[in-house]
């Protein structure tokens, strides 16, 4: 089996166009992709995990595809200003620290309107925040994945030792 990709998802920017309606219009075209790769599970990175159950967040998706989302990203608190650039990431690597036996060989990538959030720009989907996921999204999701299952993903550099917080 091939070993899981994981996703780590942001909500308003991707799954909807970020300050419109929150109705989720683009999760679909985002599940479309999901089901066509197995090895495929969603790590919520959303702030919407502060504010909703993980249950009430898994009710969003597909029933067939709820089974996929792997959980959801922890709160990290930053203590100074300078600490909330790459944050999404820290807290992307403390859930795979927490989850994952192997975490430098781990697959995954990010879906993220906020490119300040990820200092591994080579593993982030960067949505466009005025029209959330696309089909050119897509494509490229479709690619990193394609690129995941191969067995030659894309490269994870490290932030700087000063930046990498737990």
């Amino acid at each position: 089996m091939t070993q899981p990709a994981y996703i780590f998802m942001d909500f308003d920017g991707v799954t909807h166009p970020w300050g419109e309606v929150e109705d989720f219009r683009c999760l679909p075209l985002i599940e479309a992709v999901v089901r066509d790769y197995e090895e495929a599970r969603i790590v919520i990175a959303s702030d919407w995990r502060v504010l909703f159950s993980l249950s009430k967040l898994v009710s969003r998706f597909s029933e067939d595809l709820r089974g996929r989302v792997a959980g959801a990203t922890p709160h990290l608190i930053p203590k100074h200003g300078s600490e909330l650039h790459g944050l999404r990431e820290r807290e992307a690597m403390a859930w795979l620290r927490q989850h994952v036996p192997d975490v430098p060989s781990a697959s995954w990538c990010a879906l993220d309107d906020a490119p300040g959030n990820w200092f591994t720009r080579s593993r982030l989907l960067l949505t466009d925040f005025k029209r959330g996921f696309t089909d050119e999204d897509a494509g490229a999701l479709r690619r990193m994945l394609d690129d995941f299952r191969s067995g030659t993903p894309r490269p994870a550099a490290q932030p700087p030792s000063f930046l990498r917080r737990a």
